[in-house]
C-alpha cells in the first residue's frame, strides 16, 4: 500500500470593533490583544477549509 502526503489548510476569520484614534492604532491594539490571547479564534470562525494532495510527493516510509 502507498502512503501519500496530504495538506490541510484552514482559514479562520473574526471581525471585531475596537476604539482607537487611528486605523494604525486600532491594528496595533488588535494585534497586541491577539498576541496576549485575549482574542481567540476557534472552529466557529472557520470560513474556508481545503484538503489537497501534496503534488509529486509520495512518502517513502509507511508513517502518516
Amino acid at each position: 500500500m502507498k502512503v501519500f502526503k496530504v495538506e490541510i489548510t484552514e482559514i479562520l476569520q473574526k471581525r471585531i470593533q475596537v476604539e482607537a484614534n487611528s486605523l494604525d492604532e486600532a491594528l496595533k491594539k488588535v494585534k497586541l490583544k491577539y498576541q496576549k490571547e485575549q482574542i481567540i479564534l476557534d472552529s466557529s470562525d472557520l470560513i474556508e477549509m481545503n484538503i489537497l494532495p501534496v503534488i509529486d510527493e509520495e512518502c517513502n516510509d509507511k508513517q502518516p
